[in-house]
């Protein structure tokens, strides 16, 4: 089944600007008549387990189109040029196939452009991202996901339209949480919410879920 905003556990601020790129795509002709572009080139930063992949999921359920899924540390390669080919297909494929492009673990490409040894062909190719997402006018939505939003090149933040972080969990959010995957179940006594909240102060979402799941099992 399809993913949607309403199925995810965020907090008020996320939802929100996750909510108006949703409006504003749905609304792009209005938009366009007034000489605006809606939102579609969104950076997501925050730990991992925060619901950055489900994100791209959501926001592919709310407006019917497919969700592809760019595994960033697989396109480097040794061979010059290849992987710099690699990118442009994926840019021409945003404008023949419209869909919500997720570039995960952006941070293997987008690092500062003169931190690490073998920076060669990394810089290239973020060099090659910033040119081809500076010139893409397709219809399709690019999302770039990193947990270490400190490590990337500063040029980057310029190039999305909005940049959307993912704290972790607060107590009413975990709370939310595991109400949400015990949801069926029945215990001998009611779990004590607020007890188990404290307890998982730290917990990302993924986490939350699979403590959930063994808990049930």
């Amino acid at each position: 089944p399809k993913i949607r905003l309403k199925d995810m556990i965020l907090d008020t601020q996320t939802k929100d600007a996750l909510k108006k790129l949703v409006r504003e795509q749905q609304s792009w002709e209005l938009l366009q008549k007034h000489n605006l572009q809606p939102r579609r080139k969104i950076l997501l930063i925050g730990p991992p387990g925060c619901g950055k992949t489900m994100t791209a999921q959501a926001l592919a359920g709310e407006l019917g189109i497919p969700v592809f899924i760019v595994r960033l540390d697989g396109l480097i390669s040794k061979y010059m040029g290849e992987s710099i080919s690699k990118l442009r297909l994926i840019f021409d494929a945003m404008a023949d196939s419209r869909g919500v492009y997720l570039f995960d673990e952006f941070d293997s490409i987008g690092s500062k452009r003169d931190q690490g040894q073998d920076v060669g062909e990394i810089k290239r190719v973020l060099n090659s991202f910033l040119i081809n997402i500076e010139k893409d006018h397709s219809n399709s939505i690019i999302i770039a996901a990193t947990n270490l939003p400190d490590s990337l090149d500063p040029a980057l933040f310029r190039r999305f339209d909005d940049v959307i972080e993912y704290p972790l969990p607060t107590n009413k959010e975990i709370v939310a949480t595991i109400k949400k995957n015990l949801l069926g179940f029945h215990f001998q006594s009611e779990p004590d919410y607020p007890a188990l909240s404290k307890k998982a102060q730290g917990l990302n979402y993924s986490e939350i879920v699979k403590s959930c799941e063994e808990t049930i099992k």
